[in-house]
């Protein structure tokens, strides 16, 4: 599968990655609009993984321009009461747009976005909140296909098609879920193997080093060192790395990431959004 991925994200400022192909938006950070133009209008599924202004600020254009009959679909975490509270603003801002649908999800829940194709929710560490809470999401994007299970491959067609006709397809296939595509939003790296087995992530790399002053800023959000650390112990086979603070050059991300690459023997493709870039690149998952 190819995926055409478009996409804008500087640390603070503003996130978007928009997948074309799936008619899937992450987040919806400034610029989205004036990034996508009329390609907003194939977005028919917004992940935004939480309340922060910057993954968000793009939001009331978006719903002005692209607000249809049943479409398009903001799913965001369950426990931000700041999204209806937006639902709300955007009625009576935009009062004659109707047709957007406001969802809450929750980690662990699994939405169908086109036949075949699910978005699963993760809670991540970005927002301090109470176990059980979801303030900040991460998201996984799974191919889902049902394969003739291994017993039955080797049987006549024949007797096959009996036991389909008396039992059901389901009977002699298995679902097979193959994560085609995952979203870090923005989060520390807080399981190693949390990526374990995807195609392609989209993983924040805010700072290149640990802060000395304001650790707890990092807490809250990846080094890029961890990152590295995190996918030599994964199954990850392309990585694009995005979210990096304004304060770093696009020759210093580079260098830091070939730094890394060679420390942790890593040989993958890795694509970074830089600050202030919008990053375009066709994928093959």
């Amino acid at each position: 599968m190819n995926l055409s991925i478009k996409g804008y994200s500087t640390a603070l400022f503003a996130t978007w990655y928009f997948v074309e192909e799936l008619g899937l938006l992450f987040d919806g950070g400034d610029g989205l609009m004036a990034g996508l133009l009329q390609k907003s209008r194939k977005i028919n599924h917004a992940f935004i993984s939480h309340a922060d202004r910057d993954h968000l600020g793009g939001l009331l254009q978006f719903n002005q321009l692209n607000a249809r009959d049943g479409a398009p679909f903001i799913y965001y975490p369950k426990d931000c009461g700041s999204f209806p509270n937006l639902e709300r603003f955007f009625e009576k801002f935009d009062p004659h747009m109707a047709g957007t649908v406001w969802q809450s999800i929750v980690s662990g829940e699994e939405i169908e976005i086109k036949d075949n194709i699910v978005v699963k929710a993760f809670r991540n560490e970005h927002v301090p909140c109470a176990s059980g809470m979801n303030k900040s999401l991460s998201f996984k994007v799974y191919e889902k296909k049902r394969k003739l299970k291994q017993e039955f491959l080797s049987m006549p067609k024949n007797e096959l098609k009996d036991i389909i006709v008396n039992k059901g397809r389901e009977f002699v296939t298995e679902e097979i879920a193959t994560n085609i595509l995952s979203y870090s939003g923005d989060t520390p790296v807080d399981d190693l193997s949390k990526w374990e087995g995807t195609k392609l992530l989209i993983h924040e790399a805010t700072f290149l080093e640990k802060l000395e002053k304001h650790p707890e800023r990092a807490n809250r959000h990846s080094v890029i060192d961890e990152v590295f650390e995190m996918l030599s112990h994964s199954k990850v086979e392309k990585v694009i790395l995005g979210h990096f603070s304004s304060r770093y050059s696009s020759s210093e991300i580079d260098k830091k990431v070939r730094e890394l690459s060679e420390k942790y023997a890593l040989d993958i493709p890795i694509y970074c959004v830089y600050p202030g870039e919008i990053f375009q690149q066709k994928i093959t998952v």
